[in-house]
């Protein structure tokens, strides 16, 4: 009955929690009623008060609960007041502070003294029913007034008709709103001129003569009022400048309240005073916005959108002045989700939900029943405001209050949380028993996987199932359920790193809860412990280059520290460097001259690197410029003055603040020098006192605190003979000529008649039809000019201008038809009629000077240059245009783009990141351009990886089944160095990232090992790159299988291990039919080796009596070694094999290969294989193959087989003909052998494959020593059998080594590697070929006695006889 009655107390805990509610309809289950909410609210809450000392003050309060209606004898609720977060002890005799009967606190008489101010505090209503709860109100400041105190007082002041005053009158903060002004003793009516200002000061707008008089300011308390001293106010007629007597001030208010921006302004004539917010006009509005005060702005209940920035203009006839000021509006907090009552069985999650807003944001605090919330592994702070309570338990039962507070104010909710009791109610069937096997599957550092497997007495369909879990040591045990019928798995997290939890499993069907599992211990991971940042970091520039480092050692190393890195980056840019440091100390050298770096600091420890200490700034020391100032120009002022301009050095080359500039000049080429220096700031001087029509050269130094730099090029202008009018633009030239040539037209002038004005240059214009296509400047000491670069043929119009610093002067026009190209007269003219002068080539184009790569981002850099041929503005007035170009430095990729613009800079974009840049600039004008600009470099910044690690593979570790070897590539696209790799693995492809167990791994590696994995699970497998940017794409996930026991998957070992599915039934069932099908197999091979041996014998039979019949005529002389044997080669086209793809497996079947060219491709005949081997090799081909061989033997008789040789590729590629590749064991090999064993290096053994009834040249080589072998010739793979035979002597040459068709003495032995012949699907032996030969051993004795004999031409064509039989043999098999 006790079982009976737990199971049913669990199923009631079952049903309650998947149904979870708030209200009491929804948890009546099964005959259990839920208790229901019981009201508890405050009706009045306290608010801040100001009081006055000796007088009384009042804090409201009522609290009640239940509904009146229903329940008019609901309880009485017990107030008490907190001050200050501390219980008020209120004594009965206490006849100052007590609480009155509704709640409220009435103080009758307020104490408050310098140094004694009992009173004054933040008080907090808190209502108690000892049934229910306790419940706090929101907290209110009592604030006392102290005595009236004048910081400043009115003072005597004059004002002019219609202008503005302020009368100061400075008194406590909290007694402004008690303070009043009086005139002449009188109190003042305050008006739209008459304002009072929040500090209690008065301002007296548009005065006139009734404003004149005595005013003073008066504070009234409690006691005697108290007044400032009088101030006398004249009104004066004058006018006088505009100025601010108050200006708007920085203000912070709460929405809802008024607000009075002062602005007063005094001038004459009477100034008009406007405000704007931010860019818009504050217009005035009945309710919301006034103007006081002849300039105050009075704004009526604030709002958020009232906040801004607030001008005050005013503005005369005369003058305009402004004042801002910043307004501030604060929200209080405001309820936007209030938490609610709550239902809920002990050892069940809650969360009360409560939403705030505000403005500054509120704070949350939670109480419980009257006391704080403290945090804690069980209460916890979910998204700063919510409140969440793990494993409940019966004692947090209660009422829960959020507290929301900013500067504005603050507000509290409360709700209700009751724990239900477990009601026992009959099941109507039975539950499931225990779950089986619950393991952890994968164990992390704050997570951990449980599977299971179902109850064996699951009693019911569509089971689900609930993981109770308390961390060891607590009472608090928590509930998580399976989120689906039939799921049995679930992921426990927010776990504690390095810490022990006990599990249990309990499952349950429609009658109810069932058994427990029995409890599992499971301990989270450790973190890795990494060393914290190193204090005390700091960085001193000890010269323009360098700066010297210095640290301590991190407060917690968590084990010894191996090594620093120090991280710095230059101010601007977003490209970070790091360099190692060993010891507490280090000096950064090569930086840049006067650069702000930014520097941090990072420990490692064999777990890692640990945390970075904070960012700090160091600059290092200035130098002396290193490059020159740049676009350095000249310019004749007049007959005794020239004006220099330039621009700074590159700022990369400023090395320092410029503090000025040092012009040195000469004249002429004397070396005596003198100079003049400007400021900093300062970019051109005028240099005077020159002497008339005088050559002076002029150079360019940039200054530093450090000294000076280098000196621009010297740059020449020579002074005015006279000093010349440049007070209007120069008169027109007096001529203009023009000669016409095929491709140019000399252009030759004389200056404008009038001498006395300023020439700087002329200006000529040309073009087909207009002037205005072409525009060229040149010097005003020019008089002629070769237009080139022409068309034949065309009319050209031109123009001249001169020009001087005010302007181009009146044009003169001209025009010219080029001459045609096949005009003959243009050469004799050329040659008979030179041009007046020389004409010389148009000044070429200058190339960009300057040009410099602004890195811009990880795919954008900016161009800019200068251009020497432009004006000193820099400004382009002509038809010009520029060229960029720009290529990376990969060697694979040196194709150039380019890009035109009119600009001096372009923005390149779409480049690759992390990726050095060259970029060169030309400028094009007209038909001439210019060459290429010097290069500038500029490498794009990092940005995260585009592209997942490629190439992931997976593989179990060689006798570890537990752990495996995860192989990547790093990305395609890594967008800058690859700083780390991140493993994820989890056993549910689907799961949450967040779910996935991690590993980090180094950037440098690309493999990485993951051990104690579960074995007969399948895991995924995603990689993640990082560089300094951040995270890249993870890959596709890949799986991997872990073997099913220690043993690598071996069946055998399996049968009766636990966790193999099935039942022991189907296990022997396994058993038997393999133990049959293999004694059925063994029975078939024995029948057919018997009759295929049968029938082998009785044709050697016949065809040994025919041997000796026909051999009996002959008469052989000599011995074995002067037999020829007869030139025998397979034909090649007839032995062609069907295409076979080479397979990728280690051990293929066949490959299709050519006959070897000479003996050297064959490899020795490996003597090695006894019966027992060639069984072993050939137990997987079939019973067909044998059957075919013994026929073909028999139908042939007793011939010597030939092995075909086929493949002769190296050893290690040989074709494998079984499955196996271990060597024969030593112990069962026979003595004749072992010294003849050629293994391949894979470890199987080449060799013949005959079988038991036909004599092999390894059975005859153990017998007699003299294995006969077949010969093969070294010819070509296409030789047929009909080509006559070589000369014998080429069988005993040494350059060509062969075996002997019949024997050979010693053991000189060639292996003939074969493929084996049949249909694809199905293996073969090697074919063997039979050839002639001398008969059997016995006969060989007569075959001595004459050693001069040789084959009949009968025998021959006999022999030949039988090779054509064995080729369509062949032929049949290959095509079978």
């Amino acid at each position: 009955m006790a079982e009976r009655g737990a199971r049913l107390l669990l199923s009631l805990l079952c049903l309650t929690f998947l149904y979870p509610a708030t209200t009491v309809s929804r948890h009546a289950d099964k005959g259990t009623a839920a208790r229901p909410f019981s009201p508890f609210w405050f009706s009045v809450e306290p608010w801040d008060t100001l009081a006055v000392r000796g007088a009384p003050a009042l804090l409201n309060c009522s609290a009640h609960s239940g509904d009146p209606a229903s329940e008019p004898t609901a309880p009485q609720a017990r107030v008490e007041w907190k001050k200050d977060g501390t219980f008020l002890s209120l004594a009965p005799d206490d006849g100052r502070r007590r609480v009155l009967p509704d709640g409220s606190l009435l103080i009758s008489s307020v104490v408050h003294s310098k140094h004694n101010k009992p009173d004054e505090g933040t008080y907090q209503c808190v209502a108690t029913i000892d049934s229910l709860g306790t419940i706090a109100s929101r907290t209110a400041r009592l604030t006392v007034a102290g005595m009236p105190r004048f910081s400043s007082q009115p003072t005597a002041a004059s004002i002019r008709l219609g202008d503005s005053q302020v009368l100061a009158c400075d008194v406590n903060p909290d007694l402004v709103p008690l303070a009043r002004w009086e005139r002449e003793r009188e109190p003042l009516e305050l008006s739209s001129r008459l304002v009072q200002l929040p500090n209690g000061a008065l301002v007296v707008s548009n005065a006139s003569e009734a404003d004149a008089g005595l005013y003073r300011c008066m504070v009234e308390n409690a006691g005697p009022a108290k007044t400032s001293e009088e101030a006398q106010l004249t009104i004066l007629p004058e006018e006088r400048e505009l100025e601010f007597l108050v200006e708007p001030l920085p203000v912070t208010k709460v929405v809802g309240a008024s607000l009075l921006l002062p602005c007063v302004v005094t001038g004459y004539p009477a100034p008009y005073v406007r405000w704007m917010v931010g860019d818009k006009l504050v217009e005035e509005s009945e309710g919301k916005l006034e103007l006081v005060g002849g300039g105050s702005l009075l704004i009526y209940n604030l709002t958020e959108e009232d906040a801004g920035v607030y001008s005050c203009m005013a503005d005369n006839t005369n003058n305009t002045i402004e004042a801002k000021a910043e307004l501030t509006v604060q929200v209080p907090p405001e309820f936007l989700k209030r938490p609610a009552n709550i239902y809920a069985h002990e050892s069940m999650d809650i969360m009360f939900q409560c939403e705030v807003t505000g403005s500054p944001a509120p704070t949350v605090k939670w109480v419980k029943n009257g006391d704080a919330v403290i945090p804690s592994d069980y209460f916890k702070i979910i998204n700063e405001h919510n409140l969440q309570v793990l494993g409940l338990v019966k004692s947090d039962e209660g009422f829960y209050q959020c507290l929301a507070e900013n500067d504005a104010g603050n507000v509290q909710s409360s709700a209700q949380l009751i724990i239900l009791e477990h009601g026992v109610a009959n099941p109507t069937g039975p539950t499931p028993s225990a779950p089986r096997d619950v393991v952890a599957s994968l164990v992390s550092t704050r997570f951990i996987k449980l599977t299971w497997r179902p109850p064996a007495e699951p009693n019911g369909e569509d089971l689900t199932y609930s993981v109770y879990f308390n961390q060891e040591g607590t009472n608090r045990e928590r509930i998580l359920n399976t989120s689906r019928p039939g799921e049995m798995q679930v992921t426990i997290q927010n776990l504690m790193p390095d810490s022990k939890y006990k599990f249990r499993v309990v499952a349950h069907n429609k009658n109810g809860l069932g058994e427990s599992s029995a409890v599992l211990k499971v301990a989270t991971q450790g973190e890795v412990q990494v060393p914290g940042p190193a204090p005390n970091l700091q960085a001193v520039s000890t010269t323009p280059t360098s700066v010297t480092l210095s640290w301590d050692t991190p407060l917690t190393g968590n084990g010894d520290v191996l090594t620093y890195k120090v991280y710095y980056m230059e101010k601007g840019l977003d490209l970070e460097q790091d360099i190692d440091a060993g010891a507490l100390s280090y000096t950064l050298m090569g930086l840049k001259k006067f650069t702000e770096y930014s520097i941090r600091v990072v420990a490692f420890n064999k777990h890692g690197p640990g945390v970075s200490t904070a960012d700090i700034t160091v600059t290092t020391l200035s130098d002396v410029p290193s490059a020159p100032p740049q676009n350095l120009t000249v310019e004749v002022h007049n007959s005794k003055s020239i004006m220099v301009r330039w621009q700074p050095p590159p700022p990369g080359a400023q090395n320092g603040e410029i503090t000025g500039y040092k012009i040195r000049y000469r004249k002429g080429t004397r070396k005596s020098e003198a100079a003049e220096t400007t400021g900093g700031t300062q970019l051109f001087q005028l240099i005077d006192g020159l002497e008339r029509g005088t050559e002076y050269t002029f150079r360019v130094s940039a200054i530093t605190v450090n000294g000076s730099g280098p000196a621009t090029e010297w740059s020449t202008a020579e002074t005015f003979e006279s000093d010349l009018d440049e007070s209007r633009v120069p008169d027109i030239p007096s001529s203009l000529h023009v000669r016409p040539l095929v491709n140019s037209i000399v252009v030759s002038w004389t200056p404008p008649e009038n001498q006395d004005m300023v020439v700087r240059g002329y200006t000529i214009g040309y073009g087909i039809g207009s002037p205005h296509a072409q525009t060229i400047k040149v010097d005003y000491k020019q008089r002629y000019y070769s237009i080139e670069n022409l068309d034949p043929s065309s009319h050209y119009v031109i123009t001249l201008k001169a020009f001087n610093n005010m302007g181009e002067g009146i044009p003169v026009y001209e025009s010219a038809i080029t001459r045609p190209q096949s005009d003959p007269d243009v050469d004799l003219y050329e040659l008979f009629h030179a041009p007046y002068t020389p004409v010389p080539d148009p000044t070429p184009m200058l190339p960009p000077v300057g040009v410099q790569a602004s890195v811009l981002s990880h795919d954008t850099i900016k161009v800019t240059w200068a251009d020497n041929s432009l004006p000193k503005n820099q400004k382009i007035t002509d038809a010009r245009y520029y060229t960029v170009r720009w290529k990376t430095n990969i060697p694979a990729n040196t194709k150039l783009k380019t890009a035109n613009t009119t600009n001096l800079s372009h923005m390149v974009t779409g480049l690759k990141p992390n990726t050095l840049y060259e970029f060169s600039v030309m400028v094009t004008k007209g038909r001439r351009t210019s060459t290429w600009s010097m290069t500038a470099q500029g490498t794009t910044f990092e940005t995260i990886p585009s592209s997942s690690p490629k190439d992931v593979t997976v593989v179990s570790k060689e006798l570890k089944p537990r752990t495996i070897i995860v192989n990547w590539q790093p990305p395609s696209e890594a967008n800058g160095k690859i700083t780390g790799y991140i493993i994820y693995y989890s056993t549910d492809v689907n799961a949450e990232v967040h779910d996935w167990v991690i590993e980090p791994v180094v950037g440098n590696r690309l493999t990485h090992q993951i051990q104690e994995l579960t074995l007969d699970t399948t895991y995924y497998f995603k990689i993640q790159a990082r560089n300094s940017k951040g995270m890249g794409p993870m890959s596709e996930a890949v799986h991997f299988r872990t073997p099913k026991s220690k043993w690598g998957g071996n069946p055998w070992r399996l049968i009766g291990k636990p966790g193999i599915t099935g039942s022991g039934d189907n296990h022997i069932l396994v058993i038997v039919v393999i133990i049959s099908v293999g004694a059925f197999t063994i029975i078939v091979v024995v029948v057919g080796a018997f009759l295929c041996t049968r029938r082998t014998t009785s044709h050697q039979k016949k065809k040994r009596a025919a041997s000796k019949s026909s051999n009996s005529s002959h008469k052989y002389k000599g011995n074995s070694k002067d037999l020829k044997p007869p030139d025998l080669w397979i034909h090649h086209e007839r032995l062609e094999l069907k295409p076979i793809d080479k397979s990728p497996e280690p051990n293929p079947v066949m490959t299709d290969t050519p006959i070897p060219r000479t003996s050297q491709d064959i490899n020795p005949v490996d003597p090695s294989l006894d019966n027992s081997l060639l069984q072993r090799r050939n137990s997987y081909r079939g019973h067909e193959s044998e059957d075919s061989i013994s026929a073909l033997a028999g139908r042939r008789g007793m011939r010597p087989k030939m092995m075909m040789p086929f493949d002769t590729q190296p050893p290690q590629q040989s074709v494998r003909n079984t499955p196996s590749t271990e060597p024969l064991p030593p112990q069962a090999q026979p003595p004749c052998q072992a010294e003849h064993q050629h293994p391949d290096p894979e470890g199987s053994y080449q060799g013949s494959t005959a079988t038991d009834d036909e004599p092999s040249a390894s059975g005859s080589y153990c017998s007699a020593g003299q294995p006969p072998t077949a010969h093969v010739r070294p010819t070509h793979p296409l030789k047929s059998f009909a080509v006559p035979a070589n000369p014998a002597a080429n069988f005993e040459s040494p350059a060509l080594p062969s075996t002997p068709l019949l024997t050979q003495t010693g053991p000189q032995l060639h292996s003939v590697k074969t493929a084996s012949i049949g249909t694809l699907g199905r293996v073969r032996p090697p074919m063997p070929v039979t050839v002639p030969s001398a008969p059997d051993v016995p006969e060989t004795s007569k075959m001595l006695e004459d050693v001069d004999s040789s084959y009949e031409p009968d025998e021959l064509t006999e022999e030949m006889a039988h090779l054509e039989d064995l080729m369509k043999d062949l032929n049949a098999i290959t095509t079978a």
